[in-house]
């Protein structure tokens, strides 16, 4: 059987939305949330003001006007994209079990303010100090990153697994899906930006 999209594409749980080129990116990144690192990585889409788009704008339309790619190929490539996103996260629950292992790192992604009002035992707040630090462990060192609501997790992980790191995680949710999911004794909150 030929697989146009890839075998995992198969594999994609189901959405309550149909996915398709016409979506427009603000669906589209509602499903995919790492679209746009995946259409920047491998198109330079979306990166400055000059190959920006809009949240209006559909996959098809910014496929056309960037040299006429294929919407069902880059669709492809964004749900392929998700598929290694989510092997760099780790659910609350499997992090909340993990607590008690020796050797792992939680490091801690959010502000100074949002770290000191609530955070997880035994994780530390990220300082450029505390990042340097990092880069000498050992690179199969299990390190977990944890940031209010999980959107910015998946650079951080990325930037470590760039960096030689084999066991790097990020917490899927952020603190804010932990607290709600695996420890309910921490406090919720919002952000502005949230």
């Amino acid at each position: 059987m030929d697989f146009p999209f890839g075998m995992a594409h198969y594999l994609q749980p189901m959405t309550t939305t149909e996915v398709h080129p016409d979506l427009t990116m603000e669906e589209l990144l509602g499903i995919f949330p790492g679209a746009r690192r995946t259409l920047f990585q491998l198109h330079h889409i979306g990166g400055c003001s000059s190959c920006g788009f809009s949240p209006a704008e559909t996959l098809a339309q910014i496929c056309a006007r960037n040299g006429g790619l294929d919407p069902a190929t880059v669709l492809g490539e964004i749900r392929e994209g998700h598929l290694k996103d989510e092997s760099l996260l780790i659910s609350p629950a499997d992090l909340h079990a993990r607590l008690k292992d020796t050797g792992i790192r939680l490091l801690d992604i959010r502000t100074r303010e949002e770290f000191e009002a609530v955070s997880i035992t035994g994780s530390r707040f990220m300082t450029q100090e505390i990042m340097q630090e990092a880069m000498n462990w050992p690179k199969e060192t299990e390190i977990f990153l944890i940031d209010h609501s999980g959107g910015r997790v998946l650079d951080a992980a990325a930037y470590f697994a760039g960096h030689g790191f084999t066991a790097v995680k990020g917490l899927k949710g952020g603190i804010d899906a932990y607290s709600s999911q695996a420890d309910p004794s921490l406090p919720r909150y919002t952000t502005e930006a949230a």
